[in-house]
């Protein structure tokens, strides 16, 4: 949920207001493959039909896999299955906190990082979350970060889930392409993008005790 809504006649100026303060770099080359004109509308019908189905191929590679119905008859994952109707945009941020969740907690509803915004069962996720504070919201930025990273590679609205997911709250400041350039970096530093902010099938093997999701990864 957008937590202070953009006017479409203003993004032009926010979007550019964000990319001045990310300065030159590679943060600013990613962003600007995020913000591409047309990307803050969601696809509908047979498009968004074509990025759900591109989506769930994503999942095949990964090994994931998934069942019929919604998250809001029970959980998004359930330990062992995804939930696949929902949309793509969707799935690719669960694929992302796939590949981002400590090996013990990809058997564990919800990747043991409580109820998500579509989960039916909020008192079962709830209960199973073993991740708090300061590293769970690390960790949902940066699967949001790489899920949107994969809507890029995938050719979808990528621009639409980063104002979804609050990427721009603040961006008259510094702070918030500051966060994103964090974020950016500890994706690479975890070897879960490429240098130039491309997202890699990365999957994590080091323990939430080894701190700061960077151990070695493959």
């Amino acid at each position: 949920m957008i937590l202070t809504p953009i006017a479409p006649d203003r993004l032009p100026v926010v979007l550019a207001r964000f990319a001045d303060h990310l300065g030159e770099g590679s943060a600013r080359l990613v962003f600007g493959r995020i913000a591409q004109p047309g990307g803050e509308e969601r696809a509908q019908g047979t498009r968004a039909a074509l990025h759900h189905a591109a989506a769930l191929r994503l999942l095949t590679a990964f090994g994931i896999a998934a069942r019929p119905g919604s998250p809001q008859q029970d959980f998004s994952w359930d330990g062992h299955v995804l939930r696949a109707d929902t949309e793509a945009y969707v799935l690719l941020h669960e694929a992302a906190h796939f590949q981002l969740a400590a090996p013990e907690r990809r058997g564990r509803i919800d990747f043991g990082l409580g109820p998500g915004p579509e989960t039916g069962n909020r008192a079962a996720a709830a209960a199973a979350a073993c991740l708090h504070g300061l590293a769970a919201e690390r960790e949902e930025a940066m699967a949001s970060l790489l899920g949107i990273l994969w809507e890029v590679e995938l050719g979808q609205p990528a621009l639409a889930s980063f104002l979804d997911q609050n990427w721009l709250e603040g961006a008259e400041r510094p702070s918030a392409a500051n966060h994103f350039r964090i974020i950016l970096a500890a994706l690479a530093a975890g070897g879960f993008i490429t240098a130039s902010g491309r997202p890699l099938p990365t999957r994590r093997t080091n323990p939430d005790q080894d701190s700061a999701l960077r151990g070695p990864a493959k």
